[in-house]
């Protein structure tokens, strides 16, 4: 897939499946699949594979490379499959190298394991990642990486980079990047579901969505009454459904990831226990996540 043709694809609702692992915490490929099948029983605009709610930075690279080519196999060329990568310059360039091969049609560039480097280290290790293959390129904004209007400006010279995924929640930031830039890079909501509303309201018409592993109709319904203006059906939805998961979420790190997995085992999908670092809920937790599942019947 041409970068610009991934560019058009990538609108709506994109979806970061995790990725399942058995009781011994090995990979889940059946699982995989068929959470995948139940997904794309929805219109999503794209799936990302091995990314952050995918735990990439708990995989090896034959572990990645056997989950991307489980995914792009079940897609079957239904939506594009975007292969997360990162760590350091040549394991980056590798996943980049082997998710092309087996069929991936874009990069998701996750920053590199060094924090807060000099800028024109960020410029060298996102340009090998962009070089090491020619589809492509979404840069991931996260933890650490919080650039300011003039680092992204330079790194929207890269020519294969069309997109940019914020996973910072700052929309002042956001905004000054967006003015800055304009419509070199397609734009992308990637803090959490619960960040519809203020995404939306400054124009942004793409969004990550974790909450997709379990409830694809809510996912898309967000976006929906979101992109319509709708906000009082928003922010319904918000207090109901969205905002008491996220609150859940927050009360460890790397909740975000075990919420969903335990979410998707309550209902019949597989989500399997989460690697270290990450911790899995405590039986209290569960308790309170079987409560949400109840509320959210009807999106099932």
């Amino acid at each position: 897939m041409q970068p610009n043709e991934l560019r058009a694809r990538l609108q709506g609702v994109i979806s970061f499946p995790v990725t399942p692992f058995k009781a011994d915490l090995s990979l889940d490929l059946d699982g995989l699949k068929k959470n995948l099948r139940s997904l794309l029983q929805h219109p999503i605009c794209a799936v990302v594979a091995a990314a952050g709610t995918g735990e990439l930075y708990s995989l090896s690279p034959s572990e990645h490379l056997a989950v991307v080519k489980a995914t792009v196999a079940e897609v079957n060329g239904r939506v594009p499959v975007i292969a997360g990568t990162g760590f350091n310059p040549p394991i980056a360039a590798e996943l980049a190298r082997q998710a092309a091969a087996a069929g991936a049609s874009g990069i998701l560039a996750f920053p590199p394991y060094y924090p807060s480097p000099d800028d024109d280290g960020l410029i060298a290790y996102y340009c090998g990642i962009a070089e090491a293959t020619s589809l492509g390129m979404l840069i991931y904004s996260r933890d650490w990486f919080n650039p300011g209007p003039a680092l992204v400006e330079r790194l929207a010279q890269i020519p294969n980079l069309i997109a940019w995924k914020d996973g910072q929640a700052d929309l002042r930031r956001y905004q000054m990047i967006r003015q800055r830039i304009g419509n070199r890079l397609h734009w992308i909501g990637g803090a959490g579901d619960d960040m519809v509303p203020g995404y939306y309201s400054i124009g942004i018409r793409t969004y990550t969505s974790s909450i997709a592993n379990v409830a694809p109709r809510l996912s898309l319904k967000l976006h929906e009454v979101a992109a319509a203006g709708n906000a009082k059906e928003l922010t319904a939805l918000m207090d109901e459904l969205v905002i008491p998961l996220y609150a859940l979420r927050a009360q460890r790190k790397g909740y975000e990831v075990s919420a969903m997995k335990a979410m998707m085992d309550m209902i019949g999908l597989v989500g399997g226990p989460v690697r270290p670092p990450l911790v899995d809920l405590r039986p209290n937790e569960i308790d309170a996540l079987h409560a949400t599942v109840e509320r959210w019947r009807a999106w099932l």
